[in-house]
């Protein structure tokens, strides 16, 4: 079981698909309130760490708790309650706004019927003014472009009012402002409501900048995990991305 000081815990994770191992001996504790950041060369892994943590696919073995229960033992109900998640498949359903789309993140906590009162239809609005989407929720959600989508998919999760919330490159196809707005409103959200985040970046001055830990993941297996002023170094940072010698002051100006 793991230590109750932590409320999301990974202990000696592996994960794959059909049983071949992408990751393995994954450990990561993160207190509520905490931000913790993948990142690593594409195709490391990252998301699939982050599948297996979002109950997407079984891992091939280890635990993941969450508020010191196993992910594996929680129904699907309370896991949608408890959870959020914003992964990198872009759904494109047919005949949704905008603004019904982020109403699903209300859904766990509606009757049978999944009619939402005014209380929460007020906390979609909340959720699309605080990603600057107030002007699409009226929308067709398939019209939309990729950086207006993250967007969506984000206020949907926040809508969701998670204890933790899980996302795959939540910058992507975002311009520089939004990205910054995006990543501001995640750490407003782990400050001041005691959300835990657990996210992929691949921009390393956003996870130094938002991040309470960060795990290096290269070669199937996890590399490291420590706090930003530890990792951000010429010396890690180039044995992470196999940098040749020079290109990281280069790259990053000493990030």
């Amino acid at each position: 079981m793991p230590d109750t000081e932590y409320f999301f815990h990974a202990e000696q994770l592996t994960v794959g698909y059909n049983g071949a191992v992408v990751v393995k001996d994954v450990e990561a504790s993160v207190r509520k309130g905490q931000i913790l950041t993948l990142i690593g060369p594409n195709g490391s892994g990252k998301s699939t760490i982050l599948k297996s943590i979002a109950k997407q696919i079984k891992p091939i073995s280890g635990a993941v708790y969450i508020g010191g229960h196993s992910i594996g033992n929680v129904s699907h109900r309370e896991f949608s309650r408890q959870t959020a998640i914003v992964l990198t498949a872009r759904p494109r359903p047919e005949l949704m706004t905008c603004g019904d789309v982020v109403a699903v993140g209300r859904y766990p906590y509606t009757g049978m019927l999944g009619i939402l009162p005014e209380r929460d239809k007020e906390k979609v609005d909340e959720a699309l003014r605080l990603v600057g989407a107030s002007d699409l929720k009226d929308r067709g959600f398939a019209e939309i472009s990729d950086g207006q989508l993250q967007r969506v998919m984000l206020a949907r999760a926040i809508c969701q009012e998670p204890e933790i919330i899980i996302l795959d490159e939540p910058t992507s196809f975002l311009d520089i402002r939004y990205a910054v707005e995006i990543l501001d409103i995640l750490r407003s959200m782990a400050t001041e409501r005691g959300v835990t985040v657990v996210m992929s970046l691949h921009e390393l001055n956003y996870a130094k900048r938002v991040s309470d830990l960060v795990m290096g993941v290269k070669d199937g297996q996890m590399l490291f995990l420590d706090t930003p002023d530890r990792i951000f170094t010429e010396e890690m940072i180039s044995r992470l991305y196999d940098l040749p010698d020079g290109a990281y002051r280069q790259l990053f100006g000493g990030l």
